[in-house]
């Protein structure tokens, strides 16, 4: 059972997309899957269909009361933990807790043995949510857009990732590197995709670059991923070989 946190502390580089669109792909591979929204703007409980203001329940009441998970179950054929803006309190209210850092984790360990894949959906910053994504996986999948302002703050992320690893999950693994919004077309796009794969090969397999497409944020306003959206769309195919290379993680 592998836990995988789509982590960047940049925002807008796809992370959203790429956790709900990746688990509908591992879904389809006939894994069972756990998506997990972990960003108080609440993205990707929207993009699975859900009003975050009308929710009773989210992942922000088991991590401070240790109430029941309050899962959403068989969503395009995966399970939602959603959140809404009351995961903004856990910061604050965590700042003084003993062992806040493994909360997440200690939530998720009673159901891990029910799914394959759990994948959780991290906040664009290094702050108590990201941490406590992070100390709960087993591993991190970066999303990188193809800018070089997205590329310039790879070594802070990959330090943030770092000082994790050394301090409170030493089994924490880095899955993949990912490169997003891609414009094949555009100048900076290629040269900075090339610095991705020649840098960093070294560090974590670099997935195909997941294309710029007006279809992605199409797809979320329909609430679907984008293999029901428009399965015959080019990027569907770049989707399945992620899904394909998370698989063999060990």
């Amino acid at each position: 059972m592998k836990v995988i946190t789509i982590y960047n502390q940049s925002g807008g580089v796809m992370k959203t997309s790429l956790t709900m669109n990746l688990g509908y792909q591992l879904a389809q591979h006939n894994h069972s899957v756990l998506l997990i929204d972990m960003d108080p703007q609440a993205s990707l409980t929207v993009f699975m269909g859900l009003e975050p203001a009308d929710l009773e329940q989210t992942v922000a009441d088991t991590i401070l009361d240790n109430s029941p998970l309050a899962i959403h179950q068989d969503l395009h054929g995966m399970d939602l933990l959603p959140a809404n803006i009351t995961l903004s309190a856990v910061e604050m209210r965590l700042v003084s807790a003993m062992a806040r850092e493994w909360r997440l984790k200690r939530i998720l360990e009673p159901i891990q043995a029910q799914y394959d894949f759990i994948l959780i959906d991290a906040p664009p910053s290094l702050g108590v949510l990201s941490v406590l994504s992070l100390v709960a996986s087993t591993h991190v999948l970066i999303p990188i857009q193809t800018q070089y302002k997205s590329y310039k703050g790879t070594e802070l992320l990959l330090d943030s990732i770092k000082q994790v690893q050394q301090q409170v999950n030493t089994e924490l693994k880095i899955a993949g590197i990912v490169p997003t919004i891609y414009a094949s077309a555009n100048a900076q796009d290629k040269a900075i995709l090339a610095a991705i794969q020649e840098q960093m090969a070294a560090i974590a397999t670099i997935y195909p670059p997941v294309p710029r497409a007006t279809a992605f944020a199409d797809a979320s306003m329909e609430h679907l991923p984008l293999a029901l959206y428009s399965p015959n769309h080019s990027a569907v195919k770049i989707l399945e070989s992620i899904a394909t290379g998370v698989e063999k993680l060990s």
